[in-house]
């Protein structure tokens, strides 16, 4: 019986041009959890130096910095060839991004430093929604038929 929740052509999902656009996802992933780390550092040196540092500040950073490994977990099956974790990060990978910028346009909530990061790490995040909705990623996972 075959498996569909994996990709069966190798040849594809071993072809430079694939793995290429799945370095790149990568990379962003990489800036992302750096941006992140970032936040939280500065959030630490400011709560250290006395400053004001909310709760809110740390928990959406920490959580925001954590879901990176979660991403790079995604990537790491999809280029094995897995439709459910590539159909995992192309998701949340479109919606993350307008979630953050969400939040951050919400007045008071927090400094305009911290959504200036927030909203730079997103742009990482905005180009691996494009990576994985274009055509390197999309001939190698098809939608799956629908029964």
């Amino acid at each position: 019986m075959a498996n569909t929740d994996n990709i069966t052509g190798t040849t594809a999902l071993g072809s430079s041009r694939v793995q290429d656009a799945f370095g790149n996802i990568s990379k962003c992933i990489t800036l992302f959890g750096a941006v992140g780390a970032i936040v939280l550092g500065t959030v630490a040196v400011m709560a250290f130096t006395g400053h004001e540092a909310s709760p809110f500040m740390w928990i959406r950073g920490a959580i925001l910095f954590l879901i990176t490994f979660l991403l790079h977990r995604f990537t790491a099956r999809a280029a094995q060839g897995e439709y459910k974790a590539f159909d995992r990060l192309r998701t949340v990978a479109t919606i993350m991004p307008i979630a953050i910028i969400a939040v951050d346009l919400i007045p008071g909530l927090c400094p305009a430093w911290y959504a200036v990061l927030q909203g730079l790490s997103a742009l990482s995040i905005i180009a691996v929604a494009v990576i994985t909705r274009g055509s390197a990623l999309s001939g190698v996972f098809p939608a799956p038929n629908k029964k």
